[in-house]
């Protein structure tokens, strides 16, 4: 049933979940995903190296375009990467100081009963701070 139980997931994690079913936010990670890995580099390589011997001479005007036209998109796909991460962090670290400050109330609201149950029994002579059962 919803609300029993632990939580499977921190808050911020569900909603980062929830939010990774958005088209446009996993295309963003596929793309990324991707970029970041060495497939990646080895298509660049191959395909730059073709194109530096077989397609174009020097100083290769037009892959001087499409490279630095890819690197403005690529780095745009780190960027949203970056910002999803600070959203995340940001919220999780709301959620965490929000419990943070509820066990520190609880804490203090703890030891202001027992302080207040130490206090009546020394009044009523029950408990002395301080005496310590005598051995015989």
């Amino acid at each position: 049933m919803p609300g029993h139980g632990p939580a499977r997931h921190h808050p911020a994690v569900a909603r980062e979940i929830a939010r990774a079913d958005e088209v446009q936010v996993r295309l963003a990670d596929l793309v990324t995903r991707f970029a970041g890995s060495m497939p990646f580099v080895y298509a660049h390589v191959l395909v730059f190296t073709v194109w530096m011997l077989a397609v174009e001479g020097t100083p290769w005007p037009a892959l001087t375009l499409v490279v630095s036209l890819e690197a403005i998109f690529l780095s745009t796909f780190v960027m949203i990467g970056q910002n999803r991460q600070a959203a995340f962090q940001r919220v999780k670290a709301d959620a965490d100081f929000a419990s943070e400050q509820k066990i520190l109330r609880d804490n203090t609201e703890s030891m202001r009963v027992i302080e207040q149950l130490i206090r009546e029994m020394h009044e009523h002579g029950t408990h002395r701070l301080g005496d310590e059962p005598r051995s015989r």
